[in-house]
């Protein structure tokens, strides 16, 4: 293998990350993106004394991704011996001054650490962070820590494009089984994030049906079940027998089921909604940061500005598989991916690839990857900063 292709893109490119989890027991990894913070080590903090505060945009009834942070927290509750009164939540915070608010309530509240989970709280927290330097700032999904100099302002993700990458395996077998081509995707937004994810499920049905192609619609909103059932409808009116989805609620789910197609899924296990159609879902376990960075604080240790962790730390994985609707084989092709990304085998973003998207500027960017060399995905920081539409993706709005 040559050596890895190394893409260092400018940090502004990195603005399309936004919200978008528990699994197995695991331990806390150290961070595999970014550098440690460079503040000194304080003395750290009594389990007892821990007040942690939470801000997320909407609330676990949302069955996605505020549904999954929500369960990484009381894992990490319960790994760290924490009892729940010491957990203040504020549920359905938009990404506006409202964001502010929920900030100093936590800071009144006594918190030490306080996590933001949606990209548009990343301003309010880098400014809350300036002014309390004696709090940890952690924020998922963003991209400022770095750039921000300030060493209680954290960023972290999780590398679900590998998880997402194995969701296509199920979805691409799927396809071939039914002898169908065309894969359809129910998207957010038009940012990194949401490219990055739906790139590599798509290379991952690439991987087991060379002639596969997919279709994206996007939302332009993380939880809108309307819309995503509309997006949904509308892809599989244009053909599309397997769809998945970037989006927060299992409407892309029941609305494949509705019409007789599968759908592969993301943040929860959505088999109990769909399970004449739901084959298996890509999820993030995040109590595998919060622990993390839960103990550096307790332990008065530096938490990484940037961490991202994936499927060798157990901070993504696979739901269980639908055995009664995956095709013949999946869960055996899935399993030797799983182990051939963790072994350094497989790279998702591995060339030949070509694509194009738009940067920061408006200007468009070409990126081609010869092949035996890759795009290394969330290691120069914890967000995504794949932007590129490569061919066989067909975006219809």
């Amino acid at each position: 293998m040559k050596k890895v292709l190394a893409l260092i893109l400018s940090l502004a490119l990195l603005i399309a990350v936004a919200a978008c989890g528990g699994g197995k027991e695991t331990s806390s990894p150290a961070p595999s993106a970014g550098t440690s913070s460079p503040s000194e080590p304080s003395k750290g903090i009594a389990k007892e004394d821990l007040k942690i505060g939470f801000i997320h945009i909407s609330d676990p009834s949302d069955k996605g991704y505020t549904f999954n942070h929500d369960l990484g927290t009381w894992k990490m509750v319960e790994a760290l011996g924490l009892s729940e009164d010491q957990i203040i939540n504020k549920y359905n915070v938009g990404e506006d001054e409202g964001c502010a608010a929920a900030i100093d309530e936590l800071i009144e509240a006594g918190c030490q650490i306080i996590f933001a989970t949606s990209f548009g709280h990343g301003s309010y927290m880098q400014e809350a962070a300036a002014a309390h330097p004696e709090i940890e700032f952690c924020h998922a999904t963003g991209s400022g820590a770095a750039s921000s100099g300030l060493p209680n302002f954290h960023n972290y993700f999780t590398a679900i494009y590998e998880a997402r990458f194995l969701g296509g395996i199920a979805a691409g077998l799927k396809l071939k089984e039914l002898g169908e081509t065309k894969l359809g995707y129910v998207a957010a937004y038009p940012y990194a994030e949401v490219i990055s994810g739906y790139t590599a499920f798509y290379l991952g049905a690439k991987s087991v049906l060379p002639e596969v192609t997919m279709d994206v619609i996007y939302t332009n909103s993380w939880h809108d079940p309307v819309l995503e059932a509309q997006a949904a409808q509308t892809l599989i009116d244009g053909g599309c027998k397997v769809i998945s989805q970037h989006s927060d609620s299992t409407a892309p789910a029941t609305t494949a089921q509705s019409n007789g197609v599968f759908q592969v899924g993301y943040n929860a296990d959505m088999i109990d909604a769909a399970p004449n159609a739901s084959i298996i879902s890509a999820r993030s376990d995040w109590s595998v940061y919060l622990i993390y960075a839960v103990t550096q604080l307790m332990n008065g240790e530096p938490i990484a500005t940037d961490w991202c962790a994936g499927l060798s730390e157990g901070a993504v994985y696979m739901s269980p598989l639908n055995e009664a609707i995956a095709a013949p084989g999946t869960k055996e092709a899935i399993e030797k991916a799983k182990q051939d990304i963790i072994d350094g085998k497989l790279h998702v973003f591995a060339g030949p690839l070509t694509g194009s998207g738009v940067n920061f500027s408006g200007e468009t960017e070409t990126i081609t990857i010869p092949e035996g060399e890759w795009f290394e995905e969330s290691k120069k920081q914890s967000a995504p900063y794949w932007f590129y539409i490569i061919d066989g993706i067909n975006v219809l709005g």
